[in-house]
């Protein structure tokens, strides 16, 4: 269906693809992986024909239909969201469009006298509406939206009014609705809640067209693809089965190729000892040229390329009173709506809470509460003694200094740390050689949230506020995050929709919901397992 043969592709010095080679079948899922900056996004736009190869060829098979879903979603303005996302099904949108401006016109009396020609217009336009199947298809474009998160007063309001990362929502709702036979998505997962994405792992599942995508969320990956393409120095490598399974054949393949290589360097090592001995004497001319000659043929095995693996170990915490946090008949509104009543909870030392609700129902609030950025129109929230807060809110990354360079900024942060403790540091956190002297406000997404991490974690809290931790991080930082956090002997109060994050780190539960809060014991796991739901939205 889609075929990359022999393909070569460079970016001023940088070597991106040597001589690669894959194939995407009708039908197939596939998951796209690879180190950030390894060319994934410019494999993606070499197949939809934005970008060319400097050797070899990408074919489609002819009147192959692709939508690709990228980061980058450009200007939404001036149309409802439903019409946004149908206008990806092509001219159904535009006779949409013009069906409901016609029947405003009808109801204008002012536009009395036209009456005759609106009324003609008006059936002109809903027999081309009905043609195109478009009352179907509105009611699918708002099936998609809400699976997405998107509430009957979001879909009708104007697109431009959205954040970001609801505008991305719309951009990937056009793509579903097209049901292209394939489709390319570059982080569908990134800005979705635990609901919506639930919701978009089914639809991809039900989805019978072909998939190429990449993801940061190892669990939604395994749950979708059936083969994994990998990109590393250049070339392509394909494995069968899920996320899972690709880690566990490239580190047996890694394995392997040590171990051969350990073999010929012994081999090697042994041969040219034999050669430097015997190369002076007349006696074994013969059988020194004839293993310089072997020598000289051999492929040469090459050893296992080494992934840069960032590890952080916490320093001792000092430790924190028994109580931790303490919020009593604590009420917060916004405007009329009430999103606390009477709200009582308690975090003790050592518990690792992990905050779930549906979007609104004041996960950030609490974690505000806590961290003291916010305060409870009425109530108390108290603090234990010796408590040593570091607290990772969403906005975080907007305030680190633009102008200040990745190194200035942990600087500033740990003026009496010396060189090489803050340079290992920065390591720790994936800033190695040339990349601390990066401008803050040239980091990529990822970067900042890494930086933010570095220098929260480097003087170490006793007790952890973190607000979607796990936000823009690629799947090796949040594994390596997760090993951290799994040593870490503090207390911990988060929000995260990362399913793998979840499981790994929390030992209780508390959970949101309209008909109050409910407490759970155990993790998420246990949460999981005791309410037949991985979310508290997709309960009945």
């Amino acid at each position: 269906m889609i075929r990359l043969e022999s393909i070569g592709k460079q970016n001023g010095r940088q070597i991106i693809f040597i001589e690669a080679s894959a194939a995407l079948q009708r039908g197939e899922k596939i998951g796209l992986v690879g180190p950030n900056g390894a060319g994934k996004t410019t494999l993606f736009r070499m197949i939809t024909g934005e970008e060319l190869p400097d050797e070899g060829q990408v074919s489609v098979d002819r009147g192959t239909t692709i939508g690709y879903f990228s980061q980058d979603v450009g200007d939404m303005a001036g149309r409802s969201a439903v019409s946004e996302v149908m206008d990806g099904a092509g001219p159904v949108s535009s006779v949409a469009a013009e069906l409901k401006e016609l029947e405003a016109a009808l109801g204008d009396p002012d536009r009395a006298d036209e009456m005759e020609a609106l009324i003609a217009r008006y059936g002109e336009v809903q027999g081309r509406f009905e043609e195109l199947d478009g009352y179907a298809l509105d009611g699918r474009a708002r099936e998609v939206l809400a699976g997405l998160g998107f509430s009957q007063e979001m879909m009708e309001g104007d697109v431009g009014a959205l954040s970001g990362g609801w505008k991305m929502r719309v951009a990937l709702a056009r793509i579903l609705l097209m049901r292209p036979d394939a489709m390319l998505l570059d982080e569908p997962s990134n800005h979705l809640d635990l609901e919506s994405l639930i919701w978009l792992e089914s639809f991809l599942k039900g989805y019978d067209g072909a998939l190429l995508m990449t993801s940061h969320d190892r669990e939604f990956m395994n749950r979708i693809v059936g083969k994994i393409v990998e990109i590393d120095g250049g070339t392509l490598t394909s494995y069968s089965g899920d996320y899972e399974f690709y880690q566990q054949q490239r580190a047996l393949a890694e394995k392997q190729q040590q171990a051969q290589f350990e073999r010929q360097q012994a081999m090697l090592a042994k041969e040219i000892a034999f050669i430097e001995r015997f190369k002076a004497r007349a006696s074994h001319a013969a059988q020194v040229q004839s293993r310089v000659k072997k020598l000289d043929k051999i492929d040469r095995v090459e050893p296992p390329r080494r992934r840069q693996t960032v590890q952080f170990e916490f320093q001792p915490a000092p430790r924190s009173g028994e109580d931790v946090a303490t919020l009593k008949n604590v009420h917060v509104r916004y405007g009329s709506r009430s999103i606390y009543e009477g709200l009582d909870f308690q975090v003790r030392r050592k518990e690792r809470w992990c905050v779930m609700g549906v979007n609104g129902a004041g996960k950030s609030t609490l974690l505000k509460l806590v961290a003291g950025s916010s305060k409870p129109d009425d109530g108390s929230v108290a603090i234990g003694a010796s408590v040593k807060m570091g607290y990772f809110a969403q906005h975080a990354m907007e305030l680190l200094d633009g102008d200040a360079t990745v190194f200035e900024s942990l600087e500033g942060s740990f003026p009496q740390a010396g060189q090489g403790s803050l340079r290992a540091l920065a390591g720790c956190f994936g800033f190695s050689g040339d990349d601390v002297e990066k401008r803050c406000r040239f980091l990529s997404g990822g970067e900042k949230a890494r930086l933010v991490m570095a220098k929260m974690l480097y003087d170490p809290p006793n007790f952890l506020v973190l607000d979607e931790p796990t936000n823009h991080l690629d799947i090796a930082t949040k594994e390596m995050l997760i090993t951290a956090l799994a040593q870490y002997e503090g207390t911990m109060l988060f929000v995260s929709h990362d399913r793998h994050f979840l499981a790994a780190l929390s030992n209780r539960v508390l959970e949101l919901t309209p008909d109050g809060v409910h407490l759970y014991g155990g993790g998420y796991t246990e949460y999981v397992a005791s309410t037949g739901q991985e979310a508290p939205g997709l309960r009945s």
